[in-house]
């Protein structure tokens, strides 16, 4: 027979455990909510950091020559990773990541909290090469600061122009706080999609290329994620064409797909992308 004393014991317990639904939901967003900005700030400041460096920083000691593959499993783990988890399959997978009966409308949420968790591993798991190609000094070190800068910039403008809330991770954890379920952004025409269809991807592209020391290590990373830029924004224009249809055609035709024109796009071709 269990002690009354033990019983009343577990009884507060269980009480103290099983809140209210409407606090358990805000308790579980918010908690979400932290854990995907806070892990979003890190994974982009190691990422600004390591490739300043020429991915010199990196903690990782595995020997040569297994280095150079466990350093391209860990840069092509997150485009892989990042692409699969649109998929069908994948959004499930996300949905159970979560707590039971949120993983729905936090799946934005844990998709950033994942990447972010990518990112980290890559950039603090790196295993140098203690190769030096080149160092940017002076004047051209001046010049490639700047353009590092504003690569960045140009990233953050365009996250900002599709959606920063989808973006960051911070639609889930918001609409959950709310009670709603998540609205996603319309289709981006505005700011810097304009003058291009994929500005997020060209500026990542960028970020990779206006560093001021070269290495191995970020030539490889360069080579291989600008090939990711290139071609994974095929397959988000896929998922467009299915849920905009005819609205995103006429964008898709009105638009260059990555390196704007030189020329100004006429009153009646913006017109025609809303």
């Amino acid at each position: 027979m269990i002690d009354p004393r033990i019983q009343r014991a577990k009884t507060l317990i269980d009480d103290a455990l099983a809140a209210p639904p409407g606090v358990r939901r805000k308790a579980v967003a918010l908690i979400a909510g932290v854990l995907c900005h806070s892990m979003f700030a890190a994974a982009i400041l190691s990422m600004i950091y390591a490739m300043f460096y020429g991915l010199t920083t990196g903690l990782g000691r595995v020997p040569h020559p297994w280095s150079y593959l466990v350093n391209i499993i860990l840069v092509v783990q997150f485009p892989v990773a990042h692409s699969l988890l649109l998929t069908a399959p994948g959004r499930g997978l996300l949905a159970r990541l979560a707590p039971a009966g949120y993983g729905s409308s936090l799946s934005t949420t844990s998709y950033a909290i994942v990447a972010s968790l990518q990112l980290l591993t890559l950039f603090w798991l790196w295993t140098p090469s203690g190769t030096t190609w080149w160092r940017a000094e002076g004047t051209a070190l001046l010049l490639i600061c700047f353009a590092y800068l504003g690569a960045w910039l140009l990233l953050i403008k365009a996250i900002f122009d599709a959606g920063v809330e989808l973006q960051s991770g911070a639609l889930g954890w918001l609409s959950l706080l709310a009670n709603k379920s998540p609205k996603f952004p319309d289709l981006p025409t505005l700011g810097l999609f304009r003058f291009l269809r994929q500005p997020i991807y060209l500026a990542f592209a960028l970020t990779l290329w206006t560093v001021p020391l070269w290495t191995p290590d970020q030539m490889l990373l360069a080579v291989l994620w600008t090939g990711y830029c290139v071609v994974a924004p095929l397959l988000k224009e896929r998922r467009y064409a299915n849920q905009f249809g005819q609205r995103f055609r006429s964008y898709q035709q009105s638009t260059p797909y990555m390196i704007p024109r030189v020329a100004k796009r006429s009153h009646r071709d913006v017109e025609h992308a809303k």
